[in-house]
């Protein structure tokens, strides 16, 4: 082969660079896809839905939310990782597909880490562990003490195996040495049989329960976060109900698929970033239950390094299967 050759074709690698950059230039030209792992109605939806609508406005471009549920958050994960890496599919993903899936179940279809870029870390959002009102007790303690006087009769609802709410209830039975019922549902579904009473508890994200709390419905007994939520800033933490090292909490963030130029990303983060510096919308994500924190690219990608790295250790420690 010449050397005429050889740089004729080596020129269009060498554009590749400049291309992507004109790409992100003229980007969004077209309407955008998030796609949310979870049923309509969960917290995943409902700040998709809420940064959606802002993104929508700034891009001029319609932001379609496109529900796949199924597999604790996999299903719908998997499809972005096989989407084209061009801006135009992202996801709004929680802490199960994107840290905690990995060690929990044994095929997966993806690794978050190597097939998705990291984009921005929404909020961060403390489960709540919710009993029906006419419930008799009133504390984390006597929720422990039911269980202990009816081995394997209390039942808790989560929105998936291998999801947040489903792990603080394996958390609750190893720390408390308690035996209760896991029931998994498809997502937000679940709470509709927490409020019927036909299942006895529920860690449920606070956004996706706090205006049954408000209204009298569901009765919160403790936040599994470190400190006190913001939205709920009476009601206890594990740790103060005499667990203290109960630390479940749940976040969302943007990913995209692997190899989507740099330019798209960061310009996907500085605006969701503006987003969630708007103090009107501060006050609704954080009356919602969330905790608005907009990290960039790489500091997003290491924090979800972690998390997987201290799931994998929860998982390990409950000996919980997925599949």
């Amino acid at each position: 082969m010449t050397i005429q050759r050889r740089a004729t074709l080596a020129l269009p690698m060498l554009l590749l660079p400049d291309i992507a950059r004109a790409q992100a230039q003229g980007w969004p030209a077209r309407p955008v896809r998030i796609v949310v792992s979870f049923t309509a109605g969960g917290t995943t939806d409902i700040i998709a839905r809420l940064v959606g609508a802002q993104l929508e406005r700034r891009w001029g471009q319609p932001v379609v939310i496109d529900n796949r549920p199924g597999a604790g958050g996999n299903i719908g994960t998997d499809s972005v990782v096989k989407a084209a890496p061009d801006g135009y599919t992202l996801l709004v993903g929680s802490v199960g597909p994107l840290a905690v899936n990995v060690s929990l179940y044994r095929n997966m279809p993806y690794d978050p880490r190597r097939d998705l870029a990291a984009v921005t870390q929404i909020a961060g959002v403390p489960n709540v562990l919710v009993v029906r009102s006419e419930f008799p007790g009133r504390t984390v303690a006597d929720l422990v003490a039911e269980a202990r006087r009816r081995p394997g009769q209390l039942s808790y609802a989560s929105t998936g195996s291998g999801t947040s709410s489903h792990l603080s209830g394996v958390m609750l039975d190893r720390m408390a040495g308690i035996e209760t019922l896991h029931i998994p549902y498809r997502g937000a579904v679940a709470l509709n049989d927490v409020l019927a009473g036909r299942v006895q508890f529920m860690f449920a994200t606070i956004p996706s329960v706090i205006e049954p709390i408000r209204s009298g419905q569901l009765r919160a007994l403790a936040v599994t976060s470190t400190e006190r939520s913001r939205a709920l800033p009476d009601v206890p933490t594990m740790v103060e109900a005499g667990f203290p090292e109960f630390d479940a909490s749940s976040w969302f963030g943007v990913v995209a698929p692997a190899r989507t130029p740099p330019e798209i990303v960061n310009r996907i983060a500085e605006d969701v970033h503006a987003i969630l510096r708007d103090p009107a919308i501060q006050r609704q994500m954080i009356e919602q239950g969330a905790d608005p924190v907009g990290s960039g690219p790489q500091a997003f990608a290491a924090f979800i390094e972690r998390e997987v790295t201290r799931w994998a250790a929860i998982v390990r420690a409950a000996n919980a299967v997925a599949d």
